[in-house]
């Protein structure tokens, strides 16, 4: 997503990076549309290659099933996501990618976003990993290198597979009567499907599997809750649950117990997992993974709503290394996304030529 200014390497331990010189990787290369996007923009992900139909995943995925004892995790890392100005006159409260949580295998990073009508994000590559984005408010505009296009609004969801290579943009549509408001996942790939072919699932909030239970609402972006699921098809088995607790309710949500998972908090005060430690919005709590623990409990103590996200992932346990847009496991791999790219191969041939029609409005 907005990655552009934490351009970095980074290995095995999510706190350890390596900066990488920018001029390192843009040396060897000098065409003006790479240089361009390298040195003017920042990332905001979510069109893709080509079309699929949804896949219904496995039931490994997170859901409310009783069939063994429940046993909630405990928290482990809690982070205040405080919001900052980002890309071209965005604002973002960045959860996972931060100092604080570099990234959380298998997630790279997790950005709650608001993007004014009169900014947005031009042409831009990605490789080696996927982004889910969901719309909480407002309309956002989208258009790829094989001449996908189209605008996604409240409730709407679309999961891409970069894989070998996607260039796209997002803007925020010109009819939107609010500024485009929502999240953006970045979940990585594991190395056999890194170079997989390009491909992307999109809901619209009438498709999105939702349902309500004893002050608890879901809607389920991927994975189960509350006994309905997601159509999505998840390479990284993981889930992706948007809640909402009205006062007093206390959900029970289980997660795979070889998954990493973590909640964030977009409105209200919640109560989270077995130690209870009370969390307002904003803030990212990761939680603990052990093998006899399967869930996760959250409580809504307070006299308001409260809304949050539950998104888990089974960690891939590779080395992790990143340069702006580009997911792999080697710093060769980046250097040969990088020079894939500049030279229109393998996933990039359409790259070269493409100037989408709205990325343009930021020049107007």
């Amino acid at each position: 997503f907005y990655r552009h200014s934490e351009l970095s390497v980074i290995y095995n331990h999510p706190l350890s990076t390596t900066s990488m010189p920018l001029a390192t990787l843009l040396k060897p290369w000098t065409k003006p549309h790479f240089l361009r996007w390298t040195l003017s923009y920042c990332l905001l992900s979510a069109r893709f290659v080509s079309t699929t139909e949804p896949v219904c995943h496995s039931q490994e995925n997170c859901q409310t099933s009783t069939i063994m004892a429940f046993q909630s995790r405990a928290t482990n890392l809690k982070v205040l996501s405080r919001e900052k100005g980002e890309g071209a006159g965005a604002r973002v409260r960045r959860s996972i990618g931060n100092n604080e949580l570099r990234n959380f295998d298998p997630f790279l990073m997790l950005d709650e976003f608001r993007v004014p009508l009169t900014a947005g994000f031009p042409d831009h590559p990605h490789r080696g990993f996927e982004t889910v984005t969901f719309m909480l408010h407002g309309m956002f505009e989208h258009e790829d290198f094989e001449g996908h296009r189209g605008t996604i609004g409240p409730g709407d969801l679309q999961w891409m597979t970069a894989g070998k290579g996607i260039v796209h943009s997002e803007m925020p549509h010109p009819d939107s009567d609010v500024e485009p408001h929502g999240l953006q996942l970045w979940i990585n790939l594991g190395s056999k499907d890194k170079l997989t072919d390009p491909r992307y699932q999109e809901l619209m909030d009438k498709d999105v599997p939702k349902a309500e239970k004893d002050g608890v609402w879901v809607a389920v972006i991927a994975g189960e809750a509350l006994g309905v699921k997601s159509p999505v098809y998840t390479i990284t088995p993981s889930c992706y649950l948007h809640f909402k607790l009205q006062p007093g309710a206390k959900l029970e949500q289980q997660i795979p117990s070889d998954y990493n998972s973590f909640i964030y908090t977009l409105a209200g005060t919640v109560v989270i997992g077995r130690d209870e430690v009370e969390t307002a919005a904003h803030h990212t709590v990761t939680l603990t993974r052990a093998e006899d623990e399967n869930g996760v409990v959250v409580v809504n103590r307070s006299d308001e709503p409260a809304e949050f996200v539950v998104i888990g992932g089974r960690p891939h346990g590779e080395p992790i290394v990143q340069y702006g847009p580009f997911v792999m496991n080697t710093q060769q791999e980046i250097m040969a996304a990088f020079g894939d790219y500049q030279s229109g191969k393998n996933g990039f041939e359409k790259a070269g030529d493409f100037q989408s029609e709205i990325g343009k409005r930021l020049g107007q």
